[in-house]
């Protein structure tokens, strides 16, 4: 399959390629899946809520907040508060992840903007706490997200939009495979700011060299006695390694 168009019609205009067994897809489905470092579970607010507020409270500085469109909350009651009345939708579909050293919810994450018609989603409020941050538990939550949208349901596209001044954010998605594919300029309105919305994608014929890369990486014998990793995941296609 190349990007060129394969086809004209009678008036000579280029056509892409044909989806010919194309159906709808199932939406995602609200159960759990298991890893080895961590654990996805639709978010639970009587089970979750304190958790996961005692977790980003480790980010005393409120810093990861900053490109979110909602918080800090000052306080437990608030933090709970905007989780019920946000986060137990359809979709979004909020996820809690959980690390399993812990097992403690340590981070969200939502499938949202779903359109089973066209087979496209969106992974987005994803926010780690400290506690999850640059550890494999992190790393995995979203290769087992990514799995169960192309290899579970047959999705043809998944999504990553950030605030385009969040460069880590940036950093994060060309890391886990995403392709950059521009700025759409002045798209929304947030914390009574601009915001140029920065798009990345992974679909499913980049999949394959994805999925290879996350397993790669996350074989155990790609980390060290002391759990550091040995080769990058976005060094993959490199052959860089860490050096000990």
């Amino acid at each position: 399959m190349t990007d060129k168009p394969a086809e004209h019609n009678d008036l000579g205009q280029p056509l892409d390629f044909r989806v010919p067994d194309w159906t709808a897809r199932e939406r995602p489905p609200g159960t759990p899946i298991a890893g080895r470092w961590c654990d996805i579970e639709p978010i639970d607010a009587d089970a979750h809520a304190q958790e996961l507020y005692d977790a980003v409270m480790h980010d005393a500085d409120g810093a990861n907040w900053t490109y979110l469109p909602y918080g800090p909350f000052a306080t437990f009651a608030a933090y709970d508060e905007w989780l019920r009345a946000t986060c137990l939708g359809g979709d979004p579909m909020f996820h809690t992840i959980r690390d399993r050293q812990t097992g403690k919810a340590v981070g969200i994450a939502s499938l949202m903007r779903i359109d089973p018609a066209n087979g496209v989603i969106e992974v987005g409020h994803i926010h780690y706490s400290p506690l999850l941050q640059r550890t494999p538990a992190g790393t995995e939550a979203m290769y087992l997200l990514m799995r169960r949208v192309f290899d579970e349901l047959g999705y043809r596209r998944y999504e990553w939009k950030c605030n385009n001044m969040n460069a880590a954010s940036k950093r994060a998605a060309e890391r886990l495979g995403f392709v950059f594919e521009g700025v759409f300029r002045q798209h929304i309105v947030t914390k009574g700011r601009n915001r140029d919305t920065a798009w990345f994608a992974i679909i499913d014929r980049d999949w394959p060299a994805v999925r290879a890369a996350f397993e790669a990486w996350l074989d155990p014998e790609n980390f060290d006695e002391d759990g550091r990793q040995r080769t990058k995941l976005d060094a993959r296609y490199k052959g860089e390694t860490i050096a000990k």
